[in-house]
């Protein structure tokens, strides 16, 4: 297996930077958005945009966590054989503007059973999408509203984001099989 750092720790901290400037321009205020992070990085990512924000213009802004397992359409098993780990959305979506987070966005059809799982949550007034790495290769027509960085890939290649959190270490690589 082949693996090169594309991304390094300072990059993804410039990244986010970015994203999280571009929400606060595109929005005219920030107190009526939720960022919501979908499982696993999406969660991560979020919760980084929100301290980013309360940073720059003091305001906590609240971040949910959305599980999409029974949402897929690429599942082979059964929903009883599903692992749900469960969606944490601390505040009403109602009415209000939803970020959905993730940290890459590939064929859209993780983002397609993002938007099932938030209508079924409530009915904000706006739903943008915020997105790490945009790699491309759509098979939906979605696009993201907020992209730190797009690395074009092949569809041989698979972007791998480690974070901190988890993985001990912020950086995100392109792997490709020998």
């Amino acid at each position: 297996m082949i693996e090169k750092e594309v991304i390094d720790a300072v990059t993804m901290k410039r990244a986010l930077t970015r994203i999280t400037y571009e929400i606060i321009e595109r929005n005219k205020g920030i107190q009526d958005i939720v960022l919501i992070g979908i499982k696993t990085r999406g969660i991560y990512i979020a919760q980084r945009i929100s301290d980013r924000l309360k940073q720059l213009e003091q305001l906590d802004i609240p971040v949910g966590e959305l599980d999409i397992t029974l949402y897929r359409d690429d599942r082979t098993s059964d929903i009883e054989e599903a692992k749900v780990n469960h969606s944490n959305i601390p505040v009403s979506i109602e009415g209000k503007e939803v970020i959905l987070v993730d940290d890459v966005l590939y064929t859209g059809r993780t983002i397609r059973a993002a938007l099932d799982a938030i209508m079924d949550v409530g009915r904000p007034r706006k739903i943008s999408l915020a997105v790490l790495v945009d790699r491309g290769h759509r098979e939906l027509p979605i696009r993201a509203d907020y992209v730190g960085k797009n690395v074009p890939t092949s569809s041989e290649e698979e972007i791998v984001v480690e974070m901190e959190e988890i993985d001990q270490a912020d950086r995100i690589c392109i792997r490709k099989e020998n």
